[in-house]
């Protein structure tokens, strides 16, 4: 490794280094470091890399195209949130978990971790701590648990939240149109039932697979650790075999979950495994408490809220008013559940091939720079018709029309979900175009590869071949100081892939890690912890929630280098 690559990768990771300075050590808010983050970027690509104007101009431009097709998933999965809301249809929810079983532990793995997965697999971005969080304050669960809950099942299900948002958007736009991806395809590399990847999407499926599978193996345990971390730190005695006494229900819970998340994984693509893994367990995990079936013979509880230190408790007291529908209006728990049903239902129909012919068509490309046919040009696209967003979108019309909402009703929805959605609209604005420079660096004027490549040089000759057991540790990075695990794929796909090449490792299962990883920073990063707490009245105490949920993020990230490790060396593969 020369002199000049340690420095052009000293460069290329400075934009890094100081965003996790800004957000983490002098604690600045996200919106204001991603904005100096996308200024760094611009002054680094032109004033070192030599990046000309127009590049960086075009970059900028494919960046906030994708950006916007992000805000639109958001925007469309919180107006059906707040639509059921506003509906009533959110507390039908709520009361059929509260009538299931008194043990709070199995209250948790049923609302955190099936319908918090469902609603990640559906929704992605955070949601599930907009839902279940609030649902279980209102199940008698101190606050800051709730929040802990919600933050620690944003693992497993994330790399597949929004239905498959963070592989057919994140990794897809990491690896779209680069030249040593186009040359491994060239290879006909084999996939993992032995057929030959022929095609840039049949290398994207594959990569899904691949994170489908590791995270399954990591994942099953998830609901046990959520138990655990509830009795040992919001009990009465403060024991983690507490956790033990629900240990049959809490592997059955993840086993189901895992089982099915890696069937829809190697069968169906990227964008089941959360939805339909998060909707089978939580019909198995309601059938076996309703049932009786591995249920724990006496129910843990919390102790009483007088009793509750001042750090559980929400700062405010209209949490209830998260869930409860306006007037008391009552709305039948099968019609409550029809919009989210018709949201896994419309999928599911995209996935048929007459369907996904006529969906193609209706994709939106902008050639911002350069020749269609160019592999260094930037090309914007965006299928709004086949979008998640619209989904989310019909969904809520389904909803406000079935539950009979009021106009007034409606328009506070759409109010809601607006203003949610601008909150996040900067830090994605700035964040997102940042990336798409960071990647398109290659064409300069310094003859020197683009920031990922040059990255992954400095990493390939100082870890070469132990970079597995690292891989994960910087998509969490990632997730961590972007609050996504999509804009970390985006980000650090291309670097992942760059390092298996130069290391002679597969490189489909490196980027799978490097998904893994972006879903286990889920849990600590900032973005989520942020909403998470604000959702349950946590604001200012960000930092005890991260310090909760900071032993199921290390558990996790030694667990996928330990796999990754073991399927890049001892499987050879």
């Amino acid at each position: 490794m020369t002199g000049g690559t340690i420095v052009a990768a000293l460069v290329a990771a400075s934009p890094l280094v100081i965003v996790f300075l800004l957000l983490v050590v002098w604690r600045w808010s996200a919106r204001t470091t991603m904005i100096v983050a996308y200024l760094l970027m611009v002054f680094l690509a032109w004033g070192y890399w030599g990046v000309n104007f127009w590049r960086i101009a075009a970059a900028t431009l494919e960046g906030l195209v994708i950006a916007a097709s992000l805000l639109y998933i958001i925007f469309g999965a919180l107006l059906l949130l707040y639509t059921l809301k506003n509906s009533g249809a959110v507390e039908a929810i709520r009361g059929g978990f509260g009538r299931l079983c008194p043990d709070r532990r199995v209250q948790a793995i049923i609302v955190a971790w099936a319908f918090g997965a469902f609603i990640e697999g559906a929704a992605g971005f955070g949601t599930p701590a907009a839902v279940a969080g609030p649902l279980l304050v209102i199940l008698g669960f101190p606050p800051m648990a709730a929040a802990v809950s919600t933050l620690v099942i944003q693992s497993t299900p994330v790399s597949f939240g929004a239905v498959g948002t963070p592989i057919l958007l994140g990794v897809n736009k990491g690896l779209e149109g680069q030249a040593s991806v186009e040359s491994f395809l060239a290879q006909a590399p084999v996939g993992l039932f032995g057929t030959s990847l022929q095609s840039f999407e049949e290398l994207l499926v594959e990569v899904g697979k691949r994170t489908a599978i590791l995270h399954a193996i990591i994942g099953f345990l998830m609901p046990l650790l959520v138990v655990c971390l509830l009795t040992r730190f919001f009990g009465s005695e403060r024991k983690w075999n507490l956790g033990f006494g629900v240990w049959k229900f809490a592997l059955f819970a993840g086993l189901v979950f895992s089982g099915v998340y890696a069937t829809c994984g190697l069968v169906l693509g990227p964008r089941f495994p959360s939805l339909l893994g998060g909707l089978v367990t939580l019909g198995v995990c309601v059938a076996a408490a309703r049932w009786g079936f591995l249920q724990p013979k006496t129910a843990w509880d919390f102790p009483p809220a007088d009793q509750w230190p001042e750090q559980w408790h929400s700062s405010h007291g209209p949490t209830k008013s998260t869930v409860e529908s306006p007037g008391g209006k009552r709305i039948p728990l099968w019609e409550a559940w029809v919009p989210y049903l018709a949201v896994a239902s419309l999928l599911v129909l995209e996935q048929w091939e007459p369907v996904k012919a006529v969906l193609h068509r209706a994709q939106w490309e902008w050639v911002v720079l350069g020749d269609p046919e160019a592999t260094r040009s930037i090309i914007a696209r965006w299928n709004v018709v086949a979008s998640p967003g619209t989904i989310f979108l019909v969904a809520t019309l389904l909803a406000a029309f079935l539950h009979r909402m009021s106009r007034t009703n409606f328009q506070g929805a759409v109010r809601e979900a607006g203003m949610r959605t601008l909150s996040a609209a900067v830090a994605l604005v700035f964040a997102v175009p940042a990336v798409r420079i960071f990647i398109h660096s290659g064409v300069n004027a310094a003859g020197l590869e683009s920031m990922p490549r040059e990255l992954a040089e400095a990493v390939a000759s100082g870890m070469g071949s132990a970079w597995p057991g690292f891989a994960a540790v910087l998509g969490a990075f990632g997730a961590f100081i972007a609050g996504s695990n999509t804009v970390s794929n985006m980000t650090f796909a291309l670097f992942q892939f760059e390092v298996a090449i130069r290391s002679h490792l597969d490189p489909l299962w490196v980027v799978a890690l490097q998904a893994v990883g972006g879903a286990a920073g889920n849990m600590v990063c900032v973005h989520n912890v942020v909403a998470a707490s604000a959702t349950v009245g946590l604001e200012g105490r960000e930092g005890w929630v991260i310090r909760r949920t900071l032993l199921p993020t290390l558990y996790y990230l030694l667990a996928a280098g330990a796999l990754g490790i073991f399927v890049t060396r001892l499987l050879g593969q």
